[in-house]
């Protein structure tokens, strides 16, 4: 996620800085922005793109305008990563790419919960044109206004919601996944035939399985459980994805999910 929402910014003509935990971590992450920017160019042109920095020094997001956190969907690794933002970014706004934990409740590790704005992108970010704008309690509705303005600038339509569990994209896509892998498991229908009785019914462009390997059963998971925490049984992860993940099958980044890649 991180490498894409990097593209994305690069694309619309930012300077980007990415900050990684290793410098084995740092060198993939160029990799992996090198080679997405060079498969768009393989599409056709992709304008005046900005510059791009790949350090382990979170000193380097200084100057920054907008910090954009993109860490696992962990809440205590989040408010470590955010707190660090804040102290090393003074004058920056702060994103945070969580598609379903609190924003008040991540805000509650900031000295100034105002600058904390939910920025939910898409998989896979360069092709995706949606982004979740998620403002919370204490949000500055000034952020909320720059945070539509950036959007628009990466070419995307940006939706705004509250924040409240699951917001309004992951609450209703993660529900689909769930209901499409109880059918799995009682022998309804087929992976594909699942899928495609979404891709070809409901005019949606990938099917609900096909979507959650693409996203990380592993991610998918995670935001289950917190779901089911805040909003009850109708969001507990059936036995099949709890399987999966147990046997490390995490979808399209480990080789195989519920379709193989």
């Amino acid at each position: 996620m991180g490498a894409g929402i990097a593209h994305a910014f690069l694309v619309c003509g930012s300077d980007v800085t990415v900050v990684e935990s290793s410098p084995e971590a740092a060198a993939a992450a160029r990799d992996r922005v090198s080679a997405s920017l060079a498969k768009a160019a393989e599409r056709g042109p992709v304008g005046d793109v900005g510059s791009l920095s790949v350090t382990t020094d979170a000193a380097a997001l200084g100057p920054a305008r907008l910090v954009i956190e993109a860490v696992p969907e962990l809440p205590d690794l989040k408010a470590e990563v955010l707190a660090s933002i804040e102290k090393c970014a003074p004058d920056a706004s702060i994103g945070t790419n969580t598609s379903s934990l609190s924003i008040d409740a991540l805000a509650a590790s900031l000295v100034e919960p105002p600058r904390l704005i939910g920025l939910h992108f898409f998989n896979p970010v360069p092709a995706s044109a949606l982004v979740e704008i998620v403002v919370g309690s204490q949000t500055d509705p000034a952020l909320v206004e720059r945070a539509q303005a950036w959007v628009a600038d990466l070419g995307k339509t940006g939706i705004t919601v509250t924040d409240s569990p699951g917001f309004a994209s992951s609450r209703l896509g993660v529900m689909l996944a769930l209901e499409a892998m109880r059918m799995l498991e009682e022998g309804v229908a087929t992976t594909e035939d699942i899928d495609t009785a979404m891709t070809l019914g409901y005019r949606h462009p990938v099917g609900p399985l096909r979507t959650t390997d693409i996203v990380g059963l592993d991610v998918r998971l995670n935001i289950a459980e917190h779901l089911a925490r805040e909003l009850g049984p109708r969001f507990e992860p059936p036995a099949i994805l709890r399987d999966k993940v147990a046997a490390g099958e995490f979808g399209r980044k480990s080789g195989q999910g519920f379709y193989p890649w």
